[in-house]
């Protein structure tokens, strides 16, 4: 069971789209050998739940490593790649396509 299994079983409508946007981010990040901190996914619940939007949660990432001393680069990568795919994924423009996908990379990283 993932971590969004919640919301995108029982929740509301746009709640299991973003849900869905974050956990496959995640997954994503996860296949290139990448994890993420716990802070990011409490981070993520934040605009799932409509708390936060996704640009300010990118924002909270930011801030969070800027200030934190002695993080782990791999949970920075993987905090900051996550939050950059759930917000495309999220952009109601998104779709799979080689010209879409080639421009995601270019935005990710």
């Amino acid at each position: 069971m993932s971590e969004f299994d919640e919301y995108i079983v029982n929740g509301e409508p746009g709640q299991r789209e973003k849900a869905d946007a974050w956990q496959t981010a995640i997954g994503l990040q996860d296949v290139d050998g990448l994890k993420v901190s716990d802070y990011l996914l409490d981070t993520a619940r934040q605009p799932i739940e409509g708390d936060i939007s996704i640009d300010e949660a990118q924002q909270r990432i930011k801030v969070y490593y800027e200030t934190k001393s002695g993080h782990d680069a791999v949970d920075e990568e993987g905090d900051k790649g996550s939050a950059n795919i759930a917000r495309i994924l999220s952009e109601p423009s998104f779709a799979f396509s080689l010209v879409g996908l080639t421009s995601i990379h270019r935005h990710i990283f």
